[in-house]
């Protein structure tokens, strides 16, 4: 097989031009929204210089006539800039907002991609991180970065002008303290936020991983004992994350100061370049008041550059971790042109398999061979770590195998796309998941087109519909978050209806007695059997009760096949499975 290729690692600018890159689709609303945010801020400016021409020319007493244009200029300025401001928030975020939801998309379908076997060493908790805190601090990088800095460009270097072309000393002075508070403020800035940024972002994911595990287990932690010590370490990384995000204010804080100490350094030097400049001459005294008043209204475009440089390091921060999801190689590749399923019936072989689960693990299936032809029924037995789940994960192609070949009708699996694999090869798995609906809605869930009656049979099979009848709110009953509000073989009973109501033609049971008593166990095994005779299975199961019903027997040892055969034969001859059958029947003996 073909090593999987690396992920793509990006400079700390190739990052931020790859998210560019991706917000193409909505370059005309963000080209808008700077256009109005550029129309805000100038009419910011134009209000505070025409306010301050009104009211130093109104002290000469004119003729009111004189002043009018002024007026309506003020009034005009003063309308606009909250008009303006209004249209950039709305256009802004509808386009952010259109580059998220794309991003959230794409970040999405690479984990169904990827999942189970590109995501082995992804705790739950970060990966929900990834999918939700990551792609929503992007929006920063349009709203808090790019926005106001092309604003700031724009409006700033106007000002500029407008100030050199009243005074040139007094531009100059505005201009060099414009660039001290819009570049060397946001670079100081960027770089002291760089690693609390750093630190920050891998706080926040480690915080969120440890609650996730910390809920989903609570029932085991506080059986044990555990709680307190999984709480502490949850207080303990609270604490670290507070601390991250306080050095994170503190260089917000400073960069801040800093750019209002050049606002207030641009006041006092256009006072003291336009005072001579009005004694000699050089300036009429009703400007004074605009070239000295002018920089107050051009610092605000640069007033949020030394937090937008912090934002900057967090989006490139976020958006690596994001763009580490989305490429991470597949462990499945579609065909690029991929062959029509064949007619049923279908018969599922397996030749000389072998598998893993990364490059460099041992093999987890060896030398694995096993022919499912319509209507057999396989059972795969062996300890835990005998390779059982990676055979079924390798016919479901969630993980290619290393060598041998697995066929469907005598084409190679590889040959068909995953989807078009799993609407013939279906899953009913030990884990499987029941959503906070009711019963009727999570067997529907296979096919959602099914009737009541085609609903209520696939519940008769797997015997569930004489207590569903006895519920009072029958097929309407809600089952909780994750199926806590039924039993563990009623949870595994609704996945089989689920299973037996999508009908596949070939069912893969792997593990569906896990975690039950024995008694739920034996009989839970007992009735699938029952429900699946006559349709293609392979059921994977550590409980050999039973097991008289099927085909065949392959027993797994440390991913060879140690034996097979039928029950009978297998407990008639010295091997793995007559231990373990003898193991399993003198502990149990009730269970018999």
């Amino acid at each position: 097989m073909t090593p999987p290729r690396a992920p793509r690692r990006h400079g700390r600018g190739g990052v931020i031009l790859r998210l560019l890159t991706l917000a193409r689709p909505a370059r005309w609303r963000l080209g808008l929204a700077v256009l109005f945010g550029v129309l805000a801020l100038g009419s910011g400016v134009g209000l505070m210089a025409t306010s301050a021409w009104l009211i130093s020319r109104a002290a000469q007493h004119p003729p009111v006539l004189l002043l009018m244009v002024a007026i309506v200029a003020v009034r005009a300025f003063g309308i606009g800039r909250g008009v303006f401001r209004y249209v950039e928030r709305l256009v802004g975020h509808d386009a952010t907002f259109r580059v998220l939801a794309d991003l959230r998309a794409r970040v999405y379908e690479r984990l169904e991609r990827l999942a189970p076997g590109g995501l082995p060493s992804v705790r739950d908790g970060d990966l929900l991180n990834r999918l939700v805190a990551d792609v929503d601090a992007v929006q920063d990088l349009f709203l808090r970065v790019l926005l106001p800095c092309t604003v700031a460009a724009v409006v700033g270097g106007a000002s500029v002008g407008l100030a050199w072309t009243l005074l040139p000393s007094a531009g100059a002075v505005l201009l060099c303290t414009l660039l001290l508070a819009g570049v060397v403020a946001p670079w100081l800035s960027a770089r002291t936020a760089r690693r609390a940024e750093h630190r920050t972002t891998d706080l926040r994911a480690s915080l969120t991983a440890h609650v996730v595990d910390t809920l989903q287990g609570a029932p085991e932690l506080i059986a044990y004992g555990a709680a307190p010590s999984h709480l502490a370490e949850a207080t303990r990384l609270d604490r670290d994350f507070t601390r991250a995000s306080a050095r994170s204010a503190t260089t917000a804080g400073a960069g801040a100061a800093l750019s209002a100490l050049a606002g207030g350094l641009a006041v006092w030097g256009s006072l003291a370049v336009g005072v001579p400049a009005v004694r000699s001459g050089a300036l009429d005294g009703v400007l004074l008041a605009v070239v000295v008043l002018l920089p107050l209204a051009a610092f605000e475009v640069v007033a949020g550059l030394p937090l937008a440089a912090q934002y900057l390091e967090r989006v490139r921060r976020s958006a690596t971790r994001m763009f580490t999801v989305l490429d991470t190689p597949e462990p499945i590749k579609d065909p690029v042109r991929p062959a029509s399923l064949p007619a049923p019936p279908y018969t599922l072989k397996v030749e000389n398999l072998q598998a893993h689960w990364t490059p460099k693990a041992p093999l987890a299936l060896d030398d694995i061979s096993l022919d499912l032809t319509p209507g057999r029924r396989c059972a795969i037995v062996g300890p835990s770590g005998s390779g059982k789940t990676t055979l079924t994960a390798v016919l479901l192609r969630f993980l290619e195998p290393s060598s041998g070949r697995t066929t469907l009708n005598g084409t190679d699996l590889n040959a068909f796309t995953a989807d078009d694999v799993r609407r013939v090869v279906g899953l009913c798995a030990q884990d499987a998941h029941l959503f906070d609906s009711t019963i009727g809605e999570n067997v529907r869930l296979a096919r959602p087109t099914a009737t009541e009656g085609e609903l209520r049979e696939a519940l008769r099979r797997a015997r569930l519909l004489d207590w569903i009848d006895a519920l009072p709110q029958g097929l309407d009953t809600r089952v909780g978050e994750h199926g806590a509000q039924v039993s563990g073989g009623q949870r595994q009973r609704i996945a089989l209806a689920r299973a037996l109501l999508a009908d596949f033609p070939i069912l893969l049971l792997d593990e569906p007695a896990e975690h039950l008593d024995i008694a739920t166990a034996d009989a839970l095994t007992a009735d699938l059997l029952t429900a699946t005779e006559g349709r293609t299975t392979l059921l994977v199961t550590h409980r050999l009760t039973g097991l008289d019903a099927v085909d065949e027997i392959i027993v797994l040892d440390k991913g060879h096949v140690a034996d097979r055969g039928t029950h009978t034969e297998l407990t008639s001859r010295p091997g793995l499975y007559k231990s373990l059958w003898h193991h399993e029947t003198t502990a149990e003996p009730s269970t018999i």
